[in-house]
């Protein structure tokens, strides 16, 4: 399990804090889906910190792998409360070196 801060910019759009990234900073934002998760889990704050994990967490969104596409895959995201399909890019690929059958986020 890995903890993750995501903030949500001045342009109203949500990134990703990775530090180690070499790529542009606009491959971090998180879009179709993932801030939509992001707005729900930080509850009207503008930073947030989710961890990550390819083992099941209690109580955790899980997001299962759907299909590849455009570099990244699309997921859907399951919860109690929530269910919508999520797109992850390659950075996923960077963070976990493939695109996981499933993710915990809690």
């Amino acid at each position: 399990m890995e903890t993750f801060k995501f903030e949500k910019e001045s342009d109203n759009k949500w990134y990703v804090v990775l530090p180690e990234w070499e790529g542009e900073h606009w491959e971090l934002e998180m879009v179709m889906g993932a801030d939509t998760m992001l707005d729900i889990l930080a509850q009207g704050e503008s930073e947030v910190y989710a961890s990550l994990s390819l083992e099941p967490i209690d109580n955790a969104i899980c997001l299962t792998f759907d299909k590849h596409y455009e570099g990244g895959g699309w997921y859907n995201l399951k919860s109690d409360l929530f269910e919508f399909p999520v797109w992850l890019c390659h950075v996923t690929k960077f963070v976990f070196g493939k695109l996981p059958n499933k993710i915990w986020v809690s």
